[in-house]
């Protein structure tokens, strides 16, 4: 931003620290107010940054996530001392390990009583440490500028992730010249590799033409790098099919033919089917998570691999790899797409396609129908079909989530906010709320559960309150669905706290209401599409209760720690 030589005066370090986020480009903060970060709210009223006055601080940290994942920037949350600043630590790991750029800036006791237990206080440096990429107490005013400067940049730079800066209230209130870092960060260590080695890169290439059967496998790297159009361009220039994780949906069209979707314990069994038949495994941005591989000592055996990922700790952490490739996904698959055009490939791949063709016909990812019932796969299928092409859609966890993944659709990157790494319930609502704030043009759709949704309903208030138009569905089947499913698979039925029932407390519809937004209920499928319209085009907030069959479930399924050749249609390998 541009400087302005009246603020280089006198200011007190809570004002530095807004000073140096309006000269980072910050827009939004999400946070609340406590006695440690007083300084830091006394400041903010003078600055041109918008702060979200959440009503957890969980809320904050979800929020700043959707607002990073909806804006690509870096969002920012603030909580107070202690358990303000513990409140975040759910959503600050649910950004590591979905790699989401975050800055959380939280209050500390003054420097003279860290130690000393004193009221709200708590080690969040410590608490946080294995969960972000790097933390800072500040014990010094003047140091602000340059931490704030040198936060944002390892939280965007490399693989992206969360970025703690603890402030004691002390050093809130020390005065302090204000002036900003215009010297870059002082980081010598960081030095993030994104352009993939040559030789590696040669390697890579001389596989896949050796290659009968490969496979492109790519997730969440692909999203942080913008690298969807590499993607295309190279399923198109190796003629192979296309999988992608849950962090990956909408990194290639799914409506393409070479699209086989999502792959992993609730992924498609063609996509299952091919990974373990391929040759060649070209996984891009993806850290073989066990939701993917399943039983790790049997993912893609018959494959020889080639990872691209930009963090070189993700490299053979999971399983034996053939080529590594440390790099951006983007730059690198454009290095690989410039050697291949070299060359080009003109393999047809009869045979493999041949193959998958006749897997996705016999086993096409699909439900059983029954007249009158509203089946949750069904809901999900219609407000992709009547919401806007290009709206966001944050998701809670569980099978609602799953649904979401398999019977969406979706087509384009970035499109789909969802707590993939982690699992958090609750993390729905919020970050649709922060991809709201970030994307008031878009139309933000949240899809919950009636079991997550209450992780942090109290956030239906910021809905309220900022006149946020976000449309949330609550997919109600009277259970902590995923949970039953898993009862009802591995333990014989035996239910034990998991049920939700319809007539049980709260009302949502009523809740919505006392939270001032409109509150709808729909149990008929006949009348699920007018009431999806009417809710869709409400100018406002609105909460759509839809009632869908209690004992649904989510299907294929790879049992946990089983293999992805054992799907729950077995005969299927």
């Amino acid at each position: 931003m541009a400087l302005d030589d009246s603020r280089f005066i006198k200011h007190n370090g809570a004002t530095s620290l807004i000073r140096s986020l309006e000269y980072e480009n910050v827009e939004v903060i999400f946070g609340y107010p406590g006695g440690a970060v007083l300084p830091i709210y006394d400041a903010i009223i003078e600055s041109t940054i918008r702060h979200v006055l959440v009503r957890h601080e969980q809320g904050a940290s979800h929020m700043a996530d959707g607002y990073a994942r909806a804006s690509g920037k870096v969002g920012v949350c603030l909580a107070t001392s202690g358990p303000g600043a513990t409140n975040l630590v759910t959503g600050i790991c649910n950004a590591h390990m979905d790699s989401i750029p975050m800055v959380a800036i939280t209050g500390q006791v003054p420097t003279y009583l860290i130690g000393t237990d004193a009221f709200q206080e708590a080690d969040i440096f410590g608490i946080t440490m294995p969960i972000v990429k790097h933390s800072w107490l500040i014990k010094d005013a003047e140091e602000i500028p340059l931490v704030i400067h040198q936060a944002f940049h390892i939280a965007r730079t490399g693989r992206p992730g969360p970025v703690l800066v603890d402030i004691p209230s002390d050093v809130s209130k020390a005065l302090v010249t204000w002036k900003p870092n215009t010297e870059g960060p002082k980081l010598p260590g960081f030095k993030p590799n994104t352009e993939g080695h040559p030789k590696q890169i040669r390697a890579a290439v001389s596989v896949i033409r050796e290659s009968k059967k490969p496979i492109i496998y790519c997730g969440g790297g692909v999203m942080r790098a913008g690298a969807a159009r590499e993607i295309r361009d190279l399923a198109n220039a190796i003629n192979c099919p296309v999988t992608t994780t849950v962090m990956g949906l909408g990194a290639y069209p799914e409506d393409d033919p070479k699209s086989l979707g999502m792959l992993g314990m609730h992924g498609t069994s063609y996509a299952n089917w091919a990974i373990t038949r391929a040759d060649t495994i070209l996984a891009i941005g993806v850290r073989f998570d066990d939701r993917v591989t399943g039983n790790k000592a049997t993912f893609g055996r018959q494959a020889k691999i080639v990872h691209i990922d930009v963090d070189p700790a993700e490299i053979e952490k999971n399983v034996p790899v053939k080529v590594p490739i440390v790099g951006d996904a983007k730059t690198v698959c454009r290095q690989i797409l410039d050697l291949l055009a070299e060359e080009p490939i003109h393999e047809s791949r009869a045979e493999w396609w041949e193959a998958i063709d006749q897997i996705r016909k016999k086993y096409p990812l699909d439900y059983a129908r029954k007249p009158h019932e509203l089946k949750p796969q069904y809901a999900i299928q219609r407000v992709a079909a009547l919401a806007d092409p290009e709206a966001i859609v944050a998701v809670d966890v569980g099978q609602h989530q799953m649904w979401a993944a398999q019977y969406y659709g979706f087509k384009t990157p970035d499109r789909f906010l969802s707590s993939s790494g982690l699992g958090t319930m609750g993390y729905g609502l919020p970050a649709a709320i922060g991809a709201q704030v970030a994307r008031p043009d878009r139309q933000v759709v949240c899809l919950s559960g009636d079991g997550s949704i209450q992780m942090c309903i109290q956030e239906l208030a910021v809905m309220a309150i900022e006149k946020l138009p976000v449309k949330l569905m609550i997919i109600n089947n009277g259970y902590l669905g995923m949970v039953r499913q898993w009862q009802e698979q591995m333990y014989d039925h035996r239910y034990s706290s998991v049920a939700l029932p319809y007539d049980a407390p709260p009302d949502f519809v009523k809740l919505a209401q006392a939270y001032g937004i409109r509150g709808e209920r729909v149990t008929d499928a006949e009348k699920l599409d007018d009431m999806l319209r009417d809710v869709l085009a409400h100018d406002g907030p609105v909460l759509l209760d839809i009632r869908v069959t209690e004992e649904e479930n989510v299907t294929p399924m790879v049992k946990p720690g089983g293999s992805v050749r054992e799907q729950v249609e077995d005969e299927l390998v």
